[in-house]
């Protein structure tokens, strides 16, 4: 496949915006197949996880036509906002990884854990994924005070917290000014800053999270880190320095939880296959630097689907699940009891690797 400079995708799509609709498809399998004829961008959105209320899994297809509504290029990302009947998404940086995803008609569930997304233009493909409802976990596990996210993208994660849990007092981190600009214009991220009538709020940092311009010594509750480059965690956050001084904004018995992205694995027909099941934690490289990090004190999930490539963690221990479970929304007080402690077999994760 031939690749894009990244002027000529935001060039091109910018030309898009201007009222003009393309061809969406969503789908759980296959790749979308762009005919070589065809000059419209075509746009493919395929769910690894899809779930009904009962927590069920489905697969659905469906096409819609939808418009690019902007886009436009920073001095930190590539910033595409596409729109749909049913939802809008924002799509970052060169590999169209998909950070937020507003749905309409006030339904602000994803509807997936983690969402795969591919897009073909002009015969060029890029697969990401990114974490959404998780975060709307950690509340009930962590003392009362204001949560962080590094990482604000759209602030999809924001807007499900506030609906869940109204009094929360929310710090989004956010570096680029102009992706603020465009949600708070496209995304309806100025509606979070509104209090809520229990209270709660989004307040905005256009800032390094990492580095902040403020001293934020035992400030929050929790942290939620989801802070990425080109499809991939922040070099930074490879560093157990990184991981102490994050640590030490925590409220005592706060947590961190991250967002750690997926593992290289083995492809067979065409299907990647799961790995070291207990031990597949090992092979994630930021999952195993919080561990080190923090000692036995780092709990790691893996998406629940049948591939699961994909991970988060969350510092403090691991939580007692079953008083989790009952704390959470239905929709995912199953999905709670899937975390698990990290526990280090050496020389039992040495000999799967070698057979």
């Amino acid at each position: 496949m031939a690749a894009l400079s990244s002027s000529m995708t935001i060039s091109y799509l910018h030309s898009l915006s201007c009222n003009k609709s393309c061809l969406l498809t969503s789908q759980f399998s296959k790749p979308l197949f762009i005919n070589q004829t065809q000059k419209k961008l075509r746009f493919s959105i395929s769910f690894c996880l899809k779930q009904n209320e009962s927590g069920i899994e489905q697969d659905e297809e469906e096409e819609e036509e939808f418009t690019v509504v902007t886009a436009v290029k920073s001095r930190f990302n590539e910033i595409v906002i596409v729109d749909t009947f049913a939802s809008r998404y924002l799509l970052l940086d060169s590999t169209r990884n998909v950070h937020s995803v507003i749905n309409k008609g006030g339904q602000n569930w994803t509807g997936a854990y983690w969402v795969n997304v591919v897009i073909v233009f002009n015969f060029e493909s890029y697969q990401h994924f990114c974490l959404k409802d998780e975060s709307a976990c950690l509340p009930p596990i962590i003392p009362n005070g204001p949560i962080a996210i590094y990482g604000l993208g759209g602030g999809t994660a924001a807007r499900l917290i506030l609906e869940l849990w109204p009094s929360t007092e929310l710090e989004g981190w956010e570096i680029d000014e102009i992706l603020i600009e465009k949600a708070r214009d496209y995304l309806g991220l100025s509606e979070l800053e509104i209090p809520t009538s229990k209270g709660g709020r989004l307040c905005i940092h256009v800032d390094d999270a990492l580095f902040p311009s403020q001293d934020d010594s035992k400030r929050y509750a929790g942290i939620i880190v989801d802070l990425f480059a080109d499809g991939k965690v922040l070099d930074q956050l490879q560093e157990i320095p990184m991981w102490l001084e994050l640590a030490s904004r925590l409220m005592p018995n706060g947590r961190l939880m991250v967002n750690c992205a997926g593992i290289e694995t083995e492809v067979k027909n065409g299907k990647p296959q799961l790995v070291l099941d207990d031990l597949a934690w090992m092979l994630n490289s930021t999952v195993k630097i919080l561990s080190e990090a923090f000692p036995g004190q780092v709990s790691w999930k893996r998406t629940p689907d049948s591939e699961g490539l994909n991970f988060v963690a969350l510092t403090g221990g691991l939580p007692d699940l079953s008083d989790w479970s009952s704390k959470v929304p239905v929709r995912l007080s199953e999905s709670v009891k899937l975390w698990k402690l990290c526990e280090t077999v050496p020389l039992q994760l040495g000999a799967l690797n070698a057979s």
